[in-house]
């Protein structure tokens, strides 16, 4: 089976181009065409010799995906279903706005840091997915020229499959790459401490960290993680770093009614972030199937941003879009898909 080009870092196409015999300058027109001309085929790469080619499409393929399923919601967000190998599908979302048009990533076919509010968690992990299918995601859809941000926000934990991401954020932000700011990316995480300080050190990109309740008694029953990675270990990490003035650190607080949502949680929260320059980005509950939890009501979430705010916390409300078709936050699972994969091929 031919092995992918697109997801090589510019060190691994040097090494592909050395075993070839080709010239060392090879390995550089190769990732142009790869990264900046996103090419489908071998034979488009026209200033290579034909023996070059010839010699390339022996072993190797580009390594392309298409979607193999959009849906549109009434707000413009696209859903896109992407095959991932035997029986595993990944969700991709792109989001337009105004200002801004954001595609959301995901790094795993399902996952398994089992929290108890997300659809993904609930399908379990069927897989990590390689450098080149993350990267397959920006490149295979229609809009790829109009993304301007990209959040690991999809299916899927990043530090749980952390040299994957890394290596596609680099390949991302490299000047032989895609050579896009790093300033564009946020990579969002439950909390996985080696994952997060590899990041910090190895990338400019900003991060995100799933919160949703500073009360560690409280977040573990929503992020059974909490029990390996505390959050206060967490922030400790985050305190010590030194972050720059360009880069953001922020923190994801899904909204449950009754739950996280009184003056108590608002107390502690400018307890535990006093001091570091951060933002809290407040998410709305979506239902999902078979789960007990409700999303604060709109005067809640409002006073509970005005109230943090007056602290001095940076905080905002983010927009729901994509509910109509389960691509709002933590809707994203294809358990459904590779239920009905397995069952036409039993009968």
């Amino acid at each position: 089976m031919k092995e992918p080009l697109f997801g090589k870092t510019i060190g691994e196409l040097i090494t592909i181009v050395k075993e070839k015999g080709l010239p060392a300058f090879t390995a550089r027109q190769l990732s142009e065409w790869l990264y900046r001309h996103r090419i489908n085929d071998i034979d488009s790469m026209t200033n290579l010799s034909k023996k070059a080619r010839e010699g390339l499409k022996s072993n190797y393929t580009i390594g392309h995906t298409a979607p193999v399923n959009i849906m549109e919601s009434i707000d413009g967000t696209k859903k896109y279903l992407f095959f991932a190998g035997e029986n595993k599908f990944i969700e991709s979302a792109y989001i337009p706005e105004k200002s801004r048009n954001t595609l959301c990533l995901s790094c795993q076919a399902g996952c398994r840091m089992g929290c108890h509010f997300c659809m993904t968690g609930k399908q379990g992990l069927q897989g990590n997915l390689t450098t080149g299918e993350i990267l397959n995601q920006l490149v295979s859809i229609p809009e790829s020229d109009k993304v301007t941000n990209l959040v690991y926000m999809g299916m899927g934990e990043p530090f749980d499959n952390t040299q994957n991401v890394i290596k596609s954020i680099n390949i991302l932000t490299s000047e032989w790459g895609f050579a896009l700011s790093p300033r564009r990316i946020t990579v969002s995480t439950i909390g996985i401490i080696p994952g997060i300080k590899e990041f910090l050190e190895s990338t400019d990109a900003h991060l995100a960290v799933s919160m949703h309740t500073p009360f560690s008694n409280e977040r573990i029953k929503l992020i059974p993680a909490e029990n390996k990675y505390p959050l206060d270990e967490i922030i400790k990490v985050l305190r010590d770093f030194d972050w720059g003035r360009q880069r953001r650190i922020s923190f994801e607080y899904i909204m449950f009614s009754g739950l996280n949502d009184s003056d108590r949680h608002i107390n502690e929260l400018s307890r535990l972030l006093g001091g570091l320059r951060c933002r809290i980005n407040l998410i709305r509950f979506h239902s999902v199937p078979g789960l007990p939890y409700k999303s604060s009501d709109e005067a809640t979430i409002t006073g509970f941003r005005d109230k943090l705010t007056a602290r001095g916390i940076t905080t905002t409300i983010r927009a729901s879009r994509g509910k109509d078709i389960m691509a709002a936050c933590g809707m994203l699972s294809t358990m459904e898909k590779q239920g009905k994969k397995a069952s036409s091929r039993d009968k």
